[in-house]
């Protein structure tokens, strides 16, 4: 494929996410709207199904119960169709969203780059930032998200059985977790505060350190990835080993000590291919046979996750069943 095209994808890429995270701000602004009329009375505004893209844990108990009774969550089924759309997506797509779609990623690589615009600015002494952690502690603090994964997966998938699951998806506290999240953030204690600030300063010093370290989310996406078809593959005989790949993965892979990009860290940005200097050295293969062009990726991404979301919209499974006056009476509940 021309390098032309190649080099349009980390721009393509910046498009996609700046996209997504202004309709998550635009979803926020939404909901706060929805929340204020519920609590306080004004003006009516929808509540945007969308804000239950946020609640990545209820989603999971509602997929749970859905594997066993095959029922939609009627309550969060937006939330519901999210989850499995970024399921699929990674694998089929390298765990794209967390690439392409993910605000929480795209928040994190905004830092990232304020952070690289400070060095810039500061010039020599600060060269040594974005840091990066030695492999005897960032190895292991990589295991943090799995940890916290299999916490969530033994306490839902082992632990909840079905009449649980149906007590949880119908009780108010699942009702109310939309504006619970949003009254954590207006109003966060002063441990979640210091814990934020404590993430947002990690991520300027370590590129992505939500990500690559802490996100549960991420690595279950990462599991379903490995079996996926897409996989970047390393001519070994056309690499000069000038790292700018490496340098350029959000999720600091060893790429030049590789055959294969196979691993979970891998978001599927395809920065690694967009600024590899040498021709056909970095390729984007279906199980490393059949090269494919690397737009594809972001093509396909792009267009299944929104054929998933129509899908939704037209089968009745994005709109919750749960009337406005019902939300409103429970927030008022929760508001104070």
């Amino acid at each position: 494929m021309s390098g032309r095209f190649i080099s349009l994808l980390p721009p393509l890429r910046r498009l996609v996410q700046g996209g997504f995270l202004l309709f998550s701000l635009f979803v926020g602004v939404r909901f706060y709207q929805f929340f204020q009329w519920a609590v306080a009375g004004g003006d009516y505004t929808p509540r945007p199904p969308a804000v239950e893209a946020f609640l990545p844990i209820g989603a999971l108990v509602s997929f749970k119960q859905f594997i066993l009774t095959r029922q939609y969550d009627p309550v969060h089924p937006a939330g519901l169709t999210i989850f499995m759309a970024a399921l699929l997506l990674a694998f089929f797509l390298r765990k794209g969203f967390c690439g392409w779609i993910c605000p929480v990623g795209c928040v994190s690589e905004l830092l990232h780059s304020l952070s690289c615009r400070g060095r810039a600015a500061l010039g020599r002494s600060a060269r040594s930032l974005p840091l990066r952690l030695p492999p005897w502690l960032d190895k292991p603090l990589s295991l943090l998200k799995y940890l916290l994964l299999g916490l969530f997966l033994y306490l839902i998938l082992w632990q909840m059985d079905l009449a649980a699951l149906e007590n949880f998806s119908r009780s108010p506290y699942s009702i109310t977790t939309d504006a619970r999240m949003l009254l954590f953030f207006q109003h966060p204690s002063r441990l979640a505060l210091v814990i934020m600030i404590a993430l947002a300063v990690l991520s300027l010093l370590f590129r992505n350190f939500w990500c690559r370290h802490l996100c549960p989310y991420g690595a279950l996406l990462g599991l379903l990835a490995l079996a996926g078809p897409l996989q970047v593959l390393r001519a070994k005989e056309k690499c000069i080993d000038c790292k700018k790949c490496e340098k350029s993965c959000p999720a600091a892979i060893d790429i030049t000590g590789k055959n294969r990009l196979t691993a979970p860290e891998c978001i599927g940005c395809l920065e690694c291919v967009a600024c590899c200097p040498q021709e056909d050295c970095l390729t984007l293969t279906v199980y490393g046979r059949k090269k494919i062009t690397p737009l594809l990726l972001p093509g396909g991404l792009l267009a299944l996750f929104f054929a998933i979301w129509i899908a939704a919209v037209f089968t009745g499974h994005w709109q919750t069943s749960v009337a406005d006056d019902i939300f409103k009476h429970f927030y008022l509940r929760i508001s104070g």
